[in-house]
């Protein structure tokens, strides 16, 4: 019996296209980086050409993802979390505890995380493609979002497009949960590309909190 090949994505082409200006980067120069011709990733993005599996690997790690991003066969209980056994991380450095809760599979936009924010922690100001949903689950932050600034308690929630510079902060002395949904590619090909990240800023010693790994 032949082997059920691996499920690529059908819209691969536009895919790769979408990711690639995504970054910035030039048709020449994801082929430069992905050592292709700049005729053969055209008709790729195009849909008039399909990679081998080698050469998606090289176009994917050019674009700073993993080959599962395109290629994948997962099942529906591939993505299912379950809280007593879903683990928590860190960034070196840093002190934010996240617990992921997306899935990845080919043609899969989201990313989803919990995110544990320690008391006095403040995050820089940024601005990106896409959009984002928060809801808090527990504790209260301060979010502004270009000119205006919000108060957030348990239960209030915000959806906002990245592109309007928006930064966070918990002023308050317990550490805050919320559900955080996004279209910004965080976590890809085993690298971090980009977490919601909170910074400290002067926070006492007595309220660090700490996350576990």
């Amino acid at each position: 019996m032949a082997r059920p090949k691996p499920q690529t994505d059908p819209n691969l082409g536009s895919r790769i296209r979408k990711r690639r200006k995504q970054m910035g980067l030039t048709l020449q120069q994801l082929c430069d980086m992905a050592g292709l011709s700049a005729g053969f990733l055209s008709q790729v993005e195009r849909g008039l050409a399909t990679p081998s599996l080698g050469t998606l690997a090289q176009i994917a790690q050019g674009l700073g993802l993993g080959i599962e991003h395109f290629v994948g066969g997962t099942r529906p209980s591939d993505a299912l979390t379950r809280a007593s056994e879903r683990r928590q991380f860190s960034i070196e450095g840093s002190q934010m505890g996240y617990e992921p809760l997306g899935a990845s599979f080919p043609g899969a936009e989201l990313s989803s995380y919990l995110l544990h924010i320690p008391p006095g922690y403040v995050s820089e100001t940024v601005s990106h493609e896409g959009e984002e949903i928060i809801f808090l689950l527990e504790g209260e932050i301060v979010k502004t979002l270009g000119a205006e600034t919000f108060v957030l308690r348990e239960g209030d929630s915000l959806h906002f497009s990245g592109t309007t510079p928006h930064s966070w902060a918990n002023q308050t002395d317990t550490t805050a949960r919320l559900l955080w949904t996004g279209t910004l590619p965080v976590l890809k090909g085993r690298e971090v590309e980009r977490l919601p990240e909170l910074i400290p800023e002067m926070i006492p010693e007595g309220l660090r909190a700490t996350s576990d790994t």
